[in-house]
């Protein structure tokens, strides 16, 4: 019973040519980030900024300003859609998501209140703050949804996420209002931004990110048989309490890096996981890196769409993604009150 629900799939294709293919997407995603923008630049420019740069404008864009913007968008849209489907199959709560459960909340207030206590404006030094308020968030949610009745049920998950959500973006609001100078330095990566970002700030934060990601995708095995049962994978003689603790450290590194970097951004984490496990089944070997190229196309698309919208202005990518998360997020939950 339990190989064949792990197995359960609907895709019509190979998982592995799957893979393949959203590897295909991805790149031209990725090209089309560096092309499209206020300055019309070639895909010819592009190729030889990257292979024989010879400082002309065109050039200095792709290298300065746009190949850090999308290797960002591309990192973190892949960071965050694995920390939501780790937590979705962690809490079997299909509505967890590193921003509706409190966690980038407590990464932004972290960084916000280091701004303002230690009064410097770079952000490359933020990373530590934003992973201790990810897992001071993480902690309070896990605590305050098990204390309600019926114990850490999904729905006790979700409004304890929600309440601290509220509670949590009142500081950081509060803390904006008492310091102008920190409100001026970071209220563009406050709404969820991946503009402005160099490679010093990408390479500072890439060690969180990979070091999460290696770790999820080591967990996949055990996510599948946890998702369907703590009692379940009791039995099958798995230390559920070693793998639930490595998968929060999973989703702590994932989620505080990803706000280090670019900000809260939400709802990628809610919506990758469910459109992947339409593709591919329950499996956590084959969600995960399905999950981290489609949360990568999703976040460099919206980029995208960001850049383009309101042209030669832009939107924070993290306005775009509401616009796609909200109604989807109303959907599920009216989806599990049916239930």
């Amino acid at each position: 019973m339990t190989v064949s629900l792990a197995h359960r799939r609907r895709s019509p294709l190979p998982l592995g040519l799957g893979l393949v293919l959203g590897c295909i997407l991805l790149l031209l995603c990725l090209v089309a980030s560096l092309v499209l923008g206020v300055a019309d630049i070639s895909p010819q420019t592009v190729y030889q900024s990257l292979t024989a740069f010879d400082g002309s404008t065109p050039q200095l864009i792709i290298r300065t300003v746009r190949l850090p913007r999308s290797i960002t968008a591309l990192l973190v849209g892949s960071a965050v859609a694995v920390a939501g489907a780790i937590m979705q199959g962690l809490t079997r709560n299909p509505l967890a998501d590193p921003g509706i459960l409190g966690i980038n909340a407590g990464a932004a207030l972290a960084v916000v209140g280091s701004i303002v206590w230690l009064g410097t404006g770079s952000l490359s030094i933020y990373a530590g703050f934003a992973l201790l308020g990810a897992g001071i968030a993480a902690i309070a949610v896990y605590g305050l949804g098990s204390l309600g009745r019926g114990g850490l049920t999904p729905l006790n998950l979700t409004i304890a996420g929600a309440a601290l959500t509220a509670l949590v973006s009142s500081l950081t609001l509060g803390l904006l209002i008492l310091s102008q100078r920190a409100l001026e330095e970071i209220r563009f990566w406050l709404a969820g931004s991946v503009a402005g970002r160099d490679v010093a700030l990408v390479q500072q934060v890439l060690p969180y990110l990979g070091l999460g990601m290696l770790l999820a995708l080591l967990l996949g095995k055990q996510l599948t048989t946890l998702s369907l049962g703590d009692d379940l994978a009791q039995g099958l003689g798995q230390n559920t309490a070693a793998i639930k603790g490595l998968a929060a450290l999973s989703v702590v590194l994932l989620a505080g890096g990803s706000v280090a970097i670019a900000g809260p951004i939400g709802f990628i984490g809610l919506i990758v996981p469910h459109l992947v496990r339409f593709w591919v089944g329950v499996d956590y070997r084959w969600i995960l890196p399905y999950s981290a190229i489609l949360g990568a196309i999703l976040l460099l698309v919206a980029d995208i769409s960001a850049r383009l919208l309101i042209q030669p202005q832009e939107l924070p990518v993290g306005l775009i993604m509401p616009l796609l998360g909200a109604p989807f997020f109303i959907y599920l939950t009216r989806h599990q009150i049916k239930r």
